[in-house]
């Protein structure tokens, strides 16, 4: 049996030639099958002739099918080169050829199905050696990008306008984390972002603690005697009250959304009557001076920013580890008490506590017969523990906490900031 490769418009069905009558031949017999023709030769009679165009000796007859056989290979490579078809082969050196039926390749065999969208294709995550992409609240030079900066060094910082915006921007693939605030240490919780925790499905995978060092910014020239307004985000203007009166500085205050946006704010609207307090970078980046250098009201000013991603780490014990919980009671604060005594008696150490109110049922109404109704307000209440998930102890202290409670959600378990701290200085 001889094969040999056939285009597609060459397979379609099968073509069966019996010999004519009074002849030794019994019959030439052509199998196509999809993509492969097979040409086979059988049950010849040395004697036998064909009508003269094969050959009348069975060697003859065989010789022919060897030649057809290399002729159609190379007439189908020449096809394929120059786009004509198989058709209109009709002699082979001389010899009259069988007629070969050009024909087109079967519908049965469907055409390959499209390839589903994987979250791959929609942004892929970064290649080995590209950096990681950071999104944080503000605009170049704020805090929270020196924050980024430190807990993933040489990372691609995206700014966002809002704390929401930069949720949103790790949920879409925009970016691999986002490094937000959560807490400082003068001016307390940033609860927006507490209860953005709990709004998005994000998880706490480490923190980083910043200290803060605030400057007092102006435009090249302007004095402080010309100053009618400071404006600086709401944290900052708290951080920096005492101070600023201490100066003399008898001006209005204002808050915006961050502090490197007020320093943007003044140099792109060149208003010579207000200054920022904002950081040294910002000072650099929008071609600001420094009017006064540290003017927070405690040299021990830091700010706490956790990192969040998509899917959590593995909680480990070669290290510390933090391990941050929300939780809710249908009867209010009674179980605060047994919830922290879960922890007491494993002996794990707390690191803070939030109560932040329950927003899908603010009010509880509760029926006294003797004073009549009362109102509660209902709370969620965030903690933060000294402890791995991957400890027993961890374990089962959140297995007694689900007790007591009616809703628990672990935010994250997460290797503890434990770089040594430093009071703030003004390349910080």
């Amino acid at each position: 049996m001889k094969s040999i490769t056939s285009s597609p418009s060459d397979l379609k069905s099968m073509t069966r030639i019996t010999s004519p009558p009074g002849l030794g031949l019994t019959h030439h017999r052509v199998v196509v099958v999809p993509r492969r023709l097979f040409i086979q030769c059988a049950n010849a009679n040395s004697n036998s002739t064909y009508g003269g165009h094969v050959g009348r000796a069975r060697h003859e007859w065989q010789s022919a099918c060897a030649i057809l056989a290399s002729k159609v290979v190379s007439q189908q490579q020449d096809t394929e080169k120059s786009g004509g078809g198989a058709d209109g082969l009709s002699t082979v050196n001389g010899h009259p050829t069988l007629g070969l039926v050009p024909v087109k390749e079967s519908s049965s065999y469907p055409a390959p199905l499209p390839k589903p969208l994987s979250i791959t294709d929609l942004s892929p995550a970064p290649m080995h050696g590209s950096p990681l992409r950071v999104a944080y609240q503000g605009v170049p030079g704020a805090y929270s990008e020196a924050a980024a900066g430190k807990a993933y060094p040489n990372c691609e910082a995206i700014p966002c306008d809002q704390f929401e915006v930069a949720f949103q921007a790790v949920e879409l693939w925009i970016a691999d984390r986002a490094v937000l605030p959560v807490e400082n240490s003068l001016g307390g919780s940033i609860h927006r972002n507490y209860d953005l925790l709990l709004r998005h499905r994000l998880h706490i995978v480490g923190e980083v603690q910043l200290p803060v060092h605030h400057c007092l910014l102006a435009l090249p020239g302007v004095r402080k005697d010309y100053l009618t307004r400071v404006i600086s985000h709401p944290q900052a203007l708290s951080q920096c009250e005492h101070t600023l009166t201490k100066m003399g500085l008898n001006v209005a205050r204002e808050a915006v959304d961050d502090t490197a946006g007020a320093a943007e704010y003044i140099a792109m609207n060149n208003l010579r009557d207000t200054a920022a307090i904002a950081s040294a970078r910002a000072a650099e980046l929008y071609g600001m001076q420094i009017l006064a250098d540290g003017i927070q009201d405690d040299s021990g000013n830091v700010t706490r920013f956790v990192m969040l991603a998509r899917e959590p780490i593995i909680p480990r014990t070669d290290r510390p580890f933090k391990t941050s919980i929300v939780f809710a009671h249908d009867k209010g604060t009674s179980v605060l008490f047994k919830v922290l005594s879960a922890f007491a008696f494993r002996n794990i150490s707390l690191t803070k506590i939030e109560s932040r109110p329950h927003r899908n049922r603010p009010i509880r109404l509760v029926d006294d017969a003797n004073v009549g109704t009362a109102k509660h307000f209902e709370y969620m209440f965030y903690v933060d523990f000294e402890a791995s998930l991957a400890e027993a102890r961890a374990q089962n202290a959140l297995a007694e906490v689900q007790e007591f409670t009616s809703f628990l959600r672990v935010l994250g378990s997460y290797p503890m900031d434990m770089t040594p701290w430093t009071p703030s200085s003004r390349h910080d």
